[in-house]
């Protein structure tokens, strides 16, 4: 019976009243002759099965590749988008010119990460199979056509693929990547001699027979005229720390171009209130000219801009307050400071670190009856990857502190804890408006960039952050003054890797050591999971690989700096007006243009 009606549904069957017919057959009154028509027509079960399987290739967006069936779906998603995209690319081309020598003329691709790396070998594959292409001029036109940004400093995020995924799926793509990798590794011999393990590195084949690897971040190096971070420190980092060799190669192909946000959307559209007052004291142009914002730093201490800016973001906290309401069932109050912590959900990018200092926040409490000096409400969004198993256990940690804190009397609404689910552009659009504190605090020296550090700070919001990504560029163009810095440096933080010891640190500080012991009994457990959090305890005492007790107790005290100026409006509102003031570099205007 679904097999019939998923007939109709894709135009293979037509219905006719309580009748189905197959082309110029009748095949049965309702379902009942179902099972005889299967059997005599396969073929229509065969085209509604196919039909299926080729839609799921965009039904599904980031499957986990966990298991073997949705690293495969992963793989032909990625195949079939960047054949879309280059098949429409030469299509375009085509209609003026059919001398693929000035195509890089033309055209400019731009490898957002190593997800469309595969788009170098398709481009390949087109010119020399389909539009016979000599190699050697095929090479020439590819790479000068592509550039490739690098968006992580993490080695196991750079993409790689068993070579025996290629040879099942896309067996010509992986003669033409190792004919690719033939010729570079000839180039790469000329440079380092016979330095095996230079050479190692530089492959874009790596290991042997079943363990045989393909580098896609490789791929996107040697196939590509520029390559190029998204912050200053991820830049130098990508060339002294990621991937040197390619930079002894290559050392003219690299640079930096700081991420940027459009302020259409993130201004314009998402704060109109905001954008309307910023354009009725400075006029429109900053709408395509972030630079302008500057001007409004002059009514920073203007008692009517002033008035009007609070304003502004008391009903932008309303709309959030409801939508909360709406989404949690969680009641709030707007006089409390909104604090943000929106992003992937990674242990880099210690949303962890966070929580633990709510659960110190909230033993202070009910413990000591010490109070935070103001009301805050600590708001959680994000999603983690599919098979990021550590990960999602700090989401349920968030929400289950989140449970205790926000139902126990004694906390009076001191703090409430919320996590959104489901985080998108839609919801981000009513989030960032109304934050008053935005959490930038990733592990110095692994966040490439960030952009909702950015988009929080054209909003109005003060970070409270480290020295990672593009918080330093927005440190150093907001002032300093107002920018809440805390942790370890990059170079502290490699320093101190070899010799760091958490459990030591435990058994030293009685703050840490009083959240960890919270955090490993059952006070945020339900009653049928004991001591669920115990590999959260058990990673940080015996790894911390991301120095979270290292900078907690940094945070914390940062975090009462943050709440003591919060309470004097008057130096507050100055820092978030000059926050917006002062963020025109981050505009995506400037980052397309460089």
């Amino acid at each position: 019976a679904s097999i019939l009606d998923a007939g109709v549904k894709y135009g293979l069957i037509q219905k006719s009243g309580s009748w189905y017919q197959y082309q110029d057959k009748k095949i049965g009154q309702g379902h009942e002759n179902a099972k005889g028509f299967l059997v005599a027509n396969k073929d229509i079960a065969k085209a509604v099965e196919d039909k299926i399987k080729t839609e799921s290739i965009s039904k599904v967006l980031y499957p986990s590749d966990a298991i073997e069936s949705g690293k495969a779906l992963r793989l032909s998603q990625q195949y079939f988008f960047v054949s879309c995209a280059i098949q429409d690319i030469f299509r375009r081309f085509l209609e003026k010119s059919n001398d693929f020598i000035k195509l890089p003329d033309s055209v400019c691709i731009q490898l957002n990460d190593t997800h469309p790396a595969l788009a170098i070998a398709e481009m390949m594959r087109l010119l020399i199979d389909v539009y016979g292409q000599e190699w050697d001029d095929a090479w020439n036109i590819v790479t000068r056509t592509f550039a490739y940004t690098n968006h992580t400093l993490l080695p196991e995020a750079l993409e790689t693929w068993p070579s025996k995924y290629f040879a099942h799926m896309l067996p010509r793509h992986l003669q033409i990547i190792y004919e690719i990798n033939r010729r570079f590794m000839e180039f790469a011999r000329e440079k380092f001699g016979e330095n095996h393990e230079k050479l190692a590195k530089v492959s874009i084949v790596s290991g042997e027979g079943d363990h045989q690897i393909i580098r896609m971040a490789n791929l996107s190096i040697v196939g590509s005229f520029s390559v190029n971070g998204v912050a200053k420190i991820h830049s130098e980092l990508i060339k002294t720390s990621l991937v040197p060799e390619f930079y002894e190669l290559w050392p003219e192909k690299f640079t930096n171009i700081t991420n940027g946000i459009t302020p259409r959307r993130w201004l314009l559209h998402a704060n109109t209130n905001l954008a309307t007052l910023i354009s009725d004291k400075i006029g429109k142009d900053w709408i395509v000219n972030l630079d302008l914002l500057e001007k409004i730093s002059d009514f920073a201490e203007d008692e009517e801009f002033v008035k009007k800016f609070t304003k502004i973001k008391k009903q932008n906290k309303e709309l959030l307050r409801h939508e909360i309401f709406k989404r949690t069932n969680v009641a709030l109050t707007t006089n409390s400071m909104f604090v943000v912590q929106a992003k992937r959900i990674h242990e880099y990018k210690r949303q962890l670190m966070t929580i633990l200092q709510v659960i110190g926040d909230y033993l202070d409490i009910i413990k000591d009856n010490k109070k935070p000096a103001v009301a805050k409400t600590y708001i959680f969004a994000g999603k983690a990857a599919p098979s990021y198993n550590f990960a999602k256990l700090i989401i349920k940690l968030i929400n289950n502190v989140a449970s205790v804190v926000n139902n126990d009397p004694r906390t009076n609404d001191m703090i409430k804890v919320v996590y959104l689910p489901d985080y998108k552009v839609s919801l981000a659009e009513v989030l960032i408006p109304a934050a008053d504190l935005s959490i930038q605090s990733s592990t110095a020296g692994f966040e490439a960039s960030g952009t909702g550090n950015m988009k929080f700070a054209l909003n109005g919001a003060l970070t409270l952050g480290t020295l990672d990504g593009a918080n330093i560029e927005i440190r150093e163009c907001v002032g300093k003054e107002n920018f809440y810095l805390f942790g370890l440096t990059e170079e502290e933080v490699q320093a101190k890797r070899a010799t760091y010891n958490p459990r030591a640190l435990y058994e030293s500080n009685n703050y840490i050591k009083r959240i960890l012991n919270a955090l490993n009994s059952n006070m945020f457990c339900e009653k049928d999971y004991v001591l669920l959090f115990k590999p959260i305890f058990e990673e940080l005492l015996n790894r911390d690989y991301y120095f979270v007790l290292e900078d907690l107790e940094s945070f914390d005290k940062k975090m009462e700096e943050v709440e003591k100026d919060f309470l004097n409006r008057e130096v507050w509102n100055k820092k978030a007006i000059l926050n917006v003031a002062r963020i025109g570099k981050f505009s995506s205007d400037r980052s397309i243009k460089e």
